[in-house]
């Protein structure tokens, strides 16, 4: 998955840190389960993403493992994510994908947000409108 980083943790008595260096906006953390704490840095990744989206600015790209945890992004937001830099690469603005797809603008802004809910099916008819198309692959842990 091109949406899958490698993040530090810090376990300390008062709780776990998890920060990602790739988008220092992500920073979470909380008490008990490593596991549920990476889990819960996923949700926190797209929404340090959404940012970027928000911004216009390109989405930073992974630095290698190096023996660290990785955290994904949900396929919702990894989609979204994917939508919002061929929007970039291509240069076309929510008002022209609007018009490509025959929806109203506000609509193509919901479809780039990470944190908003939408069918991707739909995400997936904005990227071919763009002459992409999604692909899902897994990541070795």
């Amino acid at each position: 998955m091109r949406y899958a980083y490698p993040v530090e943790v810090s376990t300390e008595p008062d709780g776990i840190t998890i920060t990602c260096p790739d988008v220092p906006e992500m920073v979470t953390g909380g008490w008990g389960d490593l596991g549920a704490n990476l889990d819960a840095a996923a949700d926190a990744l797209a929404m340090a993403l959404s940012f970027y989206v928000e911004d216009g600015r390109p989405i930073p790209l992974a630095s290698p493992p190096e023996g660290r945890a990785i955290v994904c992004v949900p396929t919702l937001a990894a989609a979204k994510l994917s939508l919002h830099g061929a929007m970039l690469e291509a240069k076309v603005t929510n008002a022209e994908l609007a018009r490509r797809l025959g929806l109203d603008e506000s609509a193509v802004n919901q479809l780039r947000n990470p944190s908003h809910h939408s069918d991707i099916d739909v995400v997936e008819r904005a990227l071919r409108a763009l002459g992409q198309r999604l692909e899902l692959n897994d990541v070795a842990s």
